[in-house]
């Protein structure tokens, strides 16, 4: 009998299995894809030679991530490639607003207004972001607050809503910048805590970067595996679950699954019933012949851009997707150009390039000319450097993903107490109604993101089961 069998391979789990196996249990990983990877993969979806990233691309939250940097990814293949900037985001005068590691240089972005507002927002998480990190993400009790007193400024500071934290600022560059943060979880700017969404970006920014993974996100899928075989691991794949008779005798099953699929999977009927999903998204990874041409310089410097004219067109947006049930006429668009800072995603000369826009779950519509219309807005001429383009609605990020329930790649909507308290109000989130069966996908906290902290947590709480019995 094995000690633990991990259902789903993607960062989350791969995370849970390694932590496991370095602890001395058995462990076995099976994964219903040809290859591991989940939301951290790297494929040729236009053109050969064109490495892509079907989802994540760039990782402020893995570069800063207190499990990843417990293990040793390096020596496996992994390397963190930083742009310039880490992000940047344009204004429809040639303008923008950086987010850099240089706390002194993002101030100065924003204008004299709001330069010394913005530092005294960071100033005081800044020299203890390390602690910070791992209090924020490995809550609830999975381990006691290192810095308490630091976590519940922290608390303050970030549980309101994130128009609240903007009250701070006085002119719209500030606004803008830090609300296209905290669109990165898909929920209304006016929702609890999303003010602690915007500052962690911020702080990860200034803390580490926002980098891309040498040679695509794969690396971080496969430098885990690595790991994780060289621990005694083994990893089975093309090997679908429908139910637990499909598994090997186990003390403990770990699930990087979605709430939905272990129901059905373990015979829980409808203890996840109330498990909400979020908006979908709508991606468009392209071949270009040149870099993107946007009219504002700091935009060419970045990795990740953000799009979205002003915090007004933003709100909007939020709200079209995740309230109103229709597709925005003006997106906000998340854009990673991962050939900035790695040169071998693309033959010489060309870049690869993507962009998602949210939609409602499950929206089976077709975005791309209004993607398009949008990055026109900040960058004229883009379309003439496009040689070909992969796109991806809901459907087909489910299909691709079985987690993306909908098309949310957040695993369940990040709004309400659900942002924090997933996937039902629990202080044991990682426990199921069966003692021998965890959850530990990015529906359980601390949420969304390619960082393998909720995999991290759930291993200490199968650890704990199995010292006991």
């Amino acid at each position: 009998m094995l000690d633990v069998v991990v259902v789903g391979a993607g960062p989350n789990g791969l995370t849970a299995a390694a932590e496991l196996a370095r602890r001395g249990f058995s462990v076995a990983l099976f994964e219903a894809r040809g290859t591991v990877g989940g939301g951290a993969r790297t494929e040729e979806l236009t053109l050969p030679g064109f490495r892509h990233d079907p989802c994540s691309a760039a990782h402020p939250l893995g570069i800063n991530s207190p499990a990843f940097r417990a293990l040793p990814l390096e020596r496996y293949g992994l390397e963190w490639l930083h742009a310039d900037l880490p992000m940047a985001h344009p204004f429809l005068d040639g303008t923008a607003a950086v987010l850099s590691r240089s706390v002194g240089e993002t101030a100065a972005s924003f204008g004299p207004r709001d330069a010394g507002a913005y530092r005294r927002l960071v100033a005081p998480f800044l020299p203890r972001w390390d602690t910070l990190a791992r209090d924020f993400m490995s809550l609830p009790l999975t381990a006691l607050p290192r810095d308490p007193v630091t976590l519940a400024r922290f608390g303050l500071v970030g549980l309101p809503p994130s128009t609240w934290l903007m009250r701070r600022f006085r002119d719209e560059r500030a606004r803008t910048l830090f609300a296209g943060l905290v669109a990165h979880v898909i929920a209304p700017l006016g929702g609890f805590a999303t003010g602690a969404i915007g500052l962690v970006f911020a702080l990860a920014a200034h803390a580490r970067g926002w980098p891309v993974a040498r040679g695509g996100s794969q690396a971080i899928s496969d430098a885990l595996a690595g790991y994780l075989k060289d621990l005694g691991g083994a990893i089975h794949t093309d090997y679908e679950v429908k139910r637990l008779d499909d598994l090997p005798p186990a003390r403990a099953y770990v699930f990087d699954t979605s709430p939905t699929a272990l129901a059905r999977i373990a015979g829980f009927g409808d203890h996840y019933a109330n498990y909400r999903y979020g908006p979908g998204v709508f991606k468009i990874d392209y071949a270009l012949d040149g870099p993107v041409p946007w009219t504002a310089p700091e935009a060419r410097r970045a990795t990740t851009v953000q799009i979205g004219a002003d915090s007004s067109e933003i709100g909007t947006a939020l709200r079209a997707a995740s309230r109103e049930g229709r597709a925005p006429e003006r997106p906000f668009l998340i854009t990673v150009q991962p050939s900035v800072a790695d040169p071998t995603r693309a033959p010489a000369g060309r870049h690869t390039f993507w962009a998602y826009g949210h939609v409602p779950n499950g929206w089976t519509g077709d975005l791309t000319d209004t993607v398009e219309r949008q990055l026109e807005r900040f960058a004229p001429g883009f379309r003439d450097r496009v040689l070909a383009r992969a796109t991806a609605g809901p459907p087909q990020l489910a299909a691709r993903n079985a987690n993306y329930v909908g098309g949310d790649i957040a695993s369940g909507a990040a709004s309400g107490l659900q942002l924090l308290l997933r996937p039902k109000l629990s202080l044991f989130p990682y426990n199921t109604p069966h003692p021998a069966v965890f959850i530990c996908s990015s529906a359980t906290p601390p949420g969304p993101g390619v960082h393998g902290m909720s995999g991290h947590n759930a291993a200490k709480a199968v650890w704990r089961r199995l010292r006991r019995s």
